[in-house]
């Protein structure tokens, strides 16, 4: 069956940076654009960014851009979102999507 598996939460400081990682599984990987979302307490689920099945082409939200970076590695089955300059703001559980599917999430903490 379809697995989404989302790692490399924790909590950080402002200003600082986390890599997640979402490992897919039960589907072919390379044939599937992939996307990142998360939700803040009390708020609806928001797009972060998506990535094409080649990785050639890549999405963000006007929030994240220039900051976060999502990329993919077929060979592994794995996508990935580097965070940097990270605001409080960010605060979320950030959740993998593909195939129609979503992982559990990870939650991402900014505090100082």
């Amino acid at each position: 069956q379809v697995q989404l598996v989302e790692s490399g939460g924790g909590l950080v400081q402002p200003g600082g940076s986390l890599r997640l990682s979402c490992a897919a599984s039960g589907f072919p990987f390379s044939s599937w654009a992939m996307a990142w979302y998360r939700q803040a307490p009390g708020k609806e689920r928001e797009f972060v960014a998506s990535i094409t099945r080649n990785g050639d082409s890549t999405s963000y939200a006007n929030s994240v851009k220039g900051r976060f970076t999502i990329s993919r590695d077929n060979a592994k089955n794995l996508v990935t979102l580097q965070m940097n300059s990270l605001k409080p703001e960010d605060t979320a559980v950030y959740v993998c999507r593909g195939v129609g599917y979503w992982g559990q999430g990870t939650q991402v903490t900014v505090s100082s």
